[in-house]
Parts: structure tokens; sequence; C-alpha cells
């Protein structure tokens, strides 16, 4: 009898396969997560918005592991709309150039390369997809984020 190959089934394998070409895991999430908050909070152009906007760091931190674990490796373990969180703070170019960067610099530190690239790559595209949708939604045209 041959067994039925189930989505959960696709979608583990398709996750261990990530994880075998980047290392990265559990572990290494939490504390790039951990890592690049610390500083997020510490800056003085995007740590106002963080002070502002997360009350439950805990609960943010973890919600953030599950946002990162779905984006990098398929896990599908959040279940939120970032682009709802961020619609209503006042994010523009500087701001996300400026998360991206230190996005970036953590990654870079805290990964080996092939994790770090993995991860950069992705906020490349969750940042540019966040700025033109804010932007669209206030009527503005924007041009895409170049970061490398």
């Amino acid at each position: 009898m041959s067994e039925i190959d189930t989505a959960a089934q696709r979608r583990e394998r398709a996750v261990l396969a990530t994880m075998a070409q980047t290392d990265i895991d559990d572990a290494m999430i939490e504390r790039l997560v951990r890592a690049f908050y610390a500083r997020a909070r510490r800056d003085d152009l995007i740590g106002p918005f963080f002070e502002e906007h997360v009350a439950d760091w805990p609960a943010h931190i973890a919600q953030l592991c599950d946002f990162w674990s779905s984006v990098a490796l398929g896990t599908g373990r959040y279940h939120g709309s970032p682009m709802q969180a961020h619609m209503p703070m006042p994010l523009g170019r500087d701001e996300f150039l400026r998360w991206l960067a230190l996005f970036q610099e953590t990654a870079q530190a805290e990964c080996p390369p092939v994790a770090a690239a993995h991860f950069v790559e992705r906020a490349n595209r969750i940042a540019s997809s966040l700025q033109m949708g804010i932007a669209t939604s206030r009527g503005e045209i924007v041009p895409p984020l170049m970061r490398t």
C-alpha cells in the first residue's frame, strides 16, 4: 500500500532541505532575532518605533521567531499580517533602509555566510514590500529599496 504524500509531509521535506542548504535552525533564528532587536531598539532612528508599538517584548520576540521561521524555512508557523501591523506607523524610506542595514550587519555577525545571505535576501523583499504597501496606501509612488 502506498503512502499518500500530504501537504504537511511535503512542507516538512522542504523545511529540512532548506535547513540542510543553509544550516538555519530554530536556535539560529532566535539568536538573530534577539540580537537584531536588541540593536534596533537602541537605534536613534528606528528604536522609538519599537518602544512606542511593542508593549510585550517576550511575546513579540516569540512572534518574530515564528515569522522568521516561516520566512526563512517555510515552516508556516507565523499567522499574522505584517502589512496591517506596520500600516499605521509613519515609516519611510530612511527607516526601511536603516532596518535593512542593521539587519544585514546583525545577520552577518550572527550567522554563517550562506545563512546570512538567505536571511538578508528575504529581509530585502519584506522591507521593499512593506515600504511599497505603506506608500501606496498614502497615495505615494516610491522606488524600490535597493540594498545588497
